[in-house]
């Protein structure tokens, strides 16, 4: 399970899980409007995980981002650190 520390969200930290095909799967976030953040994390279940960072990069909420924006950092920094793995 990958973990991310949000910056300028009302959610806190997102986890998910990225099987061997590159889909994404388990997306939960901490904090955040329950509604909206679970509806973004079933949206997104199964996925492609660079389909889910294209879609959400740049969607904005405040303070120049957004959970959904979040999400599709936080598969930036995952693929990061496999590469660099």
């Amino acid at each position: 399970m990958f973990s991310y520390i949000t910056k300028g969200t009302c959610s806190r930290k997102i986890t998910f899980d990225v099987d061997a095909d590159n889909k994404i799967h388990n997306v939960k976030f901490a904090g955040g409007c329950t509604g909206n953040t679970q509806g973004v994390a079933k949206l997104c279940e199964g996925r492609d995980i660079d389909e889910v960072e294209s879609l959400l990069k740049g969607v904005l909420c405040r303070n120049g981002t957004s959970c959904p924006d979040q999400l599709a950092h936080a598969i930036e920094e995952y693929k990061n650190s496999v590469k660099n793995a």
